[in-house]
C-alpha cells in the first residue's frame, strides 16, 4: 500500500520556518522619557534655585548667597514629586507603558510647588530689594535650577499626557 505522495524533506523544514506573524510590541519610549524627566526633576531640587545678590560698580563686584530647591519645603516637594515621576516611568516601561501617564499627577504638583516657590511671600528672601545707585544694589535673584526644574516638570506633564493619547 503505498500513500499519498508527501512532500520533499526541504518542503517540508521550509514550512517550519516560515515566519510568524508579529506580535504588536508596546513602545515604551514616552515611559522612558518620563522616568528621565523625573530623574531630572530629583536633581534638580538639589540645584540653587534663588538668591540674593550685592553688586556695588565702586569696587567692581559682588557678593550672592543662594538658596538650593532642598532648602525649603517647596523644594523636598519638587523632589518626592520627581521621584514619584521616576517611578511611574519605570512602571510604565517595565509593565504597560500607560502607567506612565500616572506621572501627570506629580509632575502637575511639581509645576504648582515651583510656582508658589516665587509666589509665596516667605520665598525668595523676603523679597528684599535696595538700590542706592551706584553704590549697592542689593536683589533677589531666581538661578538656574528653578529653571532646569520648571523645564523638567513640564516635560514630565506632556510626555506623559503623550504616554496616554499616543497609539502605541
Amino acid at each position: 500500500m503505498v500513500g499519498p505522495p508527501r512532500p520533499a524533506y526541504s518542503d517540508r523544514v521550509a514550512d517550519d520556518l516560515m515566519p510568524t506573524p508579529a506580535r504588536p510590541r508596546a513602545r515604551r519610549g514616552y515611559a522612558l522619557a518620563v522616568a528621565a524627566a523625573g530623574a531630572l526633576l530629583a536633581v534638580c531640587a538639589v540645584l540653587p534655585w534663588a538668591g540674593l545678590q550685592a553688586t556695588s560698580s565702586l569696587i567692581g563686584g559682588g557678593v550672592a548667597s543662594d538658596v538650593r530647591g532642598v532648602d525649603d519645603v517647596f523644594g523636598v516637594y519638587a523632589l518626592v514629586a520627581g521621584l514619584a515621576a521616576l517611578g511611574c516611568g519605570l512602571a510604565g516601561a517595565m509593565s504597560r507603558p500607560r502607567l506612565a501617564a500616572l506621572a501627570v499627577v506629580p509632575g502637575g504638583a511639581a509645576l504648582a510647588v515651583l510656582l508658589m516657590f516665587v509666589t509665596e511671600s516667605g520665598g525668595m528672601r523676603d523679597r528684599i530689594s535696595v538700590d542706592l545707585g551706584d553704590l549697592l544694589s542689593i536683589e533677589p535673584v531666581i538661578r538656574a535650577g528653578w529653571f532646569a526644574a520648571l523645564a523638567c516638570a513640564t516635560a514630565i506633564v506632556l510626555l506623559s499626557l503623550l504616554a496616554l493619547f499616543r497609539r502605541s
